[in-house]
């Protein structure tokens, strides 16, 4: 199940208390569907570990390996903490709140799955691109229904201008084809985590990893070929190649989190031309010498995703200041509970 070395030097200081460790597979409102080598248990979270908590970052995720206490006859487990992540797919959850939420952990490669018809954007595709390289996994685009696109090359090649270095590999599920080069990133111990919009294929494209109907698919809508949205929670999957996949319902809301390296990886055309600007605190507005102002003229740099390398630019930075205003909250509550449960125990002597 991945449960590489990494993982196992984190859980050797809970190797002598009499706990197991177990990979977070679904989450049912705070109880959680755990793959063990005892079976499939149902777990909770321990009271100590709920208070020791700061937000929704700390509890369970999927794809998280736990440390647990297990009541197998019972098919029943009791979650006492959360092993470090090797790597976490994160958004701001959907909303006017400040706060992450992790949709996917421990993930080996992304899969950044994007229509080929009428659903295709190239600017979802970089905002997706941040999040993937921040999340210490490997990106790898996907572009589906391959079937229902007549310019796949004019697409692909607009794929490729934006996502540098990332591998991009065109499919169509319907009929199968493309999906062979897909299984070189699912094979044993891999974790593969499917990102994309509502309708763009994931259920399919899971459905024929996996080789037979594990997630329910419903027909193309009429009108505009989208699929409509029919996973409606992210859940860990075997895989017959021996990787795991976590396939996730449609993001109708794709905030950044925390994304200055993912960022810089992103955009790392747009960095490397700023680089030969002649001043070094250049703001790429009327500064003599500005290469990104040169670029922009001669054509070399798009202006599309100069414009939205400036948005999310903008984005990142409104999002570090209500998150340092978030975490201050945070750290006060935190002490105020501590405070309030030593007066308590003072009273109860």
């Amino acid at each position: 199940m991945g449960f590489t070395s990494f993982f196992q030097t984190a859980f050797a200081t809970y190797a002598d208390q009499d706990y197991t460790v177990g990979r977070v597979a679904l989450e049912h409102k705070h109880l959680y569907r755990v793959f063990t080598e005892a079976g499939d248990l149902l777990a909770d979270v321990s009271g100590k570990f709920r208070f020791q908590t700061t937000g929704r970052q700390d509890f369970p995720a999927i794809g998280d390996f736990v440390v647990m206490s297990v009541r197998p006859e019972e098919g029943k487990a009791t979650i006492h903490a959360v092993l470090p992540r090797q790597s976490k797919f994160s958004r701001k959850i959907a909303g006017n709140t400040t706060e992450e939420q992790i949709v996917a952990s421990n993930v080996d490669t992304v899969f950044l799955v994007n229509a080929l018809n009428n659903d295709f954007n190239i600017r979802r595709i970089e905002r997706y691109l941040i999040m993937a390289w921040e999340s210490g996994a490997n990106p790898v685009i996907i572009l589906s229904k391959a079937d229902l696109c007549d310019d796949v090359e004019e697409k692909l090649r607009q794929v490729e201008s934006v996502a540098i270095g990332v591998p991009v590999h065109v499919i169509s599920s319907l009929q199968n084809e493309g999906i062979g080069e897909l299984l070189p990133y699912v094979g044993a111990g891999q974790t593969v985590a499917l990102l994309g919009s509502s309708g763009v294929g994931k259920s399919t494209l899971t459905n024929r990893l996996v080789g037979h109907e594990v997630q329910s698919v419903q027909e193309v809508r009429e009108g505009d070929d989208r699929g409509k949205h029919t996973t409606t929670h992210r859940e860990l999957i075997m895989l017959p190649q021996g990787g795991m996949m976590i396939d996730t319902p449609g993001m109708r809301e794709l905030q950044l989190w925390e994304a200055d390296e993912g960022f810089t990886d992103s955009f790392s055309d747009i960095e490397q031309i700023a680089e030969a600007c002649r001043f070094r605190d250049c703001t790429h507005k009327n500064e003599p010498g500005c290469a990104v102002n040169l670029a922009l003229q001669d054509g070399s740099l798009d202006r599309g995703r100069y414009t939205s390398y400036l948005k999310l630019q903008r984005e990142l930075a409104y999002l570090a200041r209500k998150d340092d205003m978030r975490a201050q909250l945070q750290e006060k509550q935190k002490w105020k509970n501590i405070s309030k449960s030593t007066r308590g125990g003072k009273k109860a002597r």
